[in-house]
């Protein structure tokens, strides 16, 4: 498995340096928040993407992918959200970055069922102008649909191979599934997982790996027994917890856990 972490981590830090935490830290790759506030955004020009696409390249680091803010179970109208989900691919597709993350973001005001459909049309719709770019759209777990049960009663439908599933380790773990339940669900599916550690399920403010309470240890085991040879992804969400600890000073020790694990389920 390669290992990456993602820019949530770092708020607005400039490339060369996330590029050189990176490069120091022996991460394969980074998964770049793709938000106004940060250096990539979809209001870059095209000769800005290419200059993101060439630091990257010269550096020897992977954009392993864009994690936007689309949410595809949302209420209202289709073609907004479409709209908005064709320019992150587009921005996925200038960068030379595989995924893009999607919402499910379902309302409060929707059945499931409803919620379903919705994220599932949607999706199905924009996985043909995915596959033209050679991108792939995955589903986080998260909100609406934070497990591996929920998230295929989305990706089920859908049944293409351009869209598939972002395992976030926490939230599956929240909705109280088990690591060898969410991997049976999402396997067929699988994109990349996202790691990261809490004290507990009602302080979820970031932690150094292996510092909390999250099954990290069962979920790199499921994953190796299995023989998946994806991402590890570390989102260290700490652009919503400013008194959480500088990622910084514990990407070293953050890969030095992740291998550790690695090591122990081979």
């Amino acid at each position: 498995m390669k290992l990456a972490f993602s820019t949530l981590g770092v708020p607005g830090l400039p490339l060369p340096e996330v590029l050189r935490l990176a490069t120091a830290h022996g991460y394969h790759g980074v998964e770049l928040r793709t938000h106004p506030e940060e250096p990539v955004h979809l209001g870059l020009g095209l000769a800005e993407r290419a200059d993101v696409a060439a630091e990257f390249k010269a550096s020897g680091v992977e954009i392993l992918g864009l994690a936007g803010y689309v949410r595809v179970a949302a209420p209202g109208d289709d073609e907004p959200v479409l709209a908005d989900l064709r320019a992150l691919l587009d921005l996925a597709r200038d960068l030379g970055a595989p995924f893009v993350r999607v919402f499910p973001g379902g309302g409060t005001d929707q059945s499931p069922e409803e919620a379903d459909a919705t994220a599932a049309r949607r999706l199905g719709t924009a996985a043909e102008y995915a596959a033209d770019l050679g991108v792939r759209i995955l589903l986080e777990t998260h909100d609406s649909h934070r497990t591996g049960a929920a998230a295929i009663r989305v990706l089920g439908p859908v049944g293409h191979r351009q869209v598939g599933a972002l395992w976030d380790v926490m939230h599956t773990w929240l909705g109280g599934e088990q690591p060898s339940e969410s991997y049976a669900a999402l396997s067929p599916h699988l994109g990349y997982v996202q790691v990261k550690d809490i004290a507990s399920p009602d302080d979820t403010t970031p932690l150094a790996l292996g510092a909390g309470v999250l099954p990290l240890a069962e979920c790199v085991e499921v994953l190796s027994r299995h023989s998946w040879d994806g991402w590890l992804c570390w989102e260290y969400e700490k652009r919503w917890y400013e008194a959480a600890a500088p990622l910084e000073g514990l990407l070293g020790a953050g890969r030095e856990h992740l291998a550790r694990l690695l090591n122990e389920s081979a």
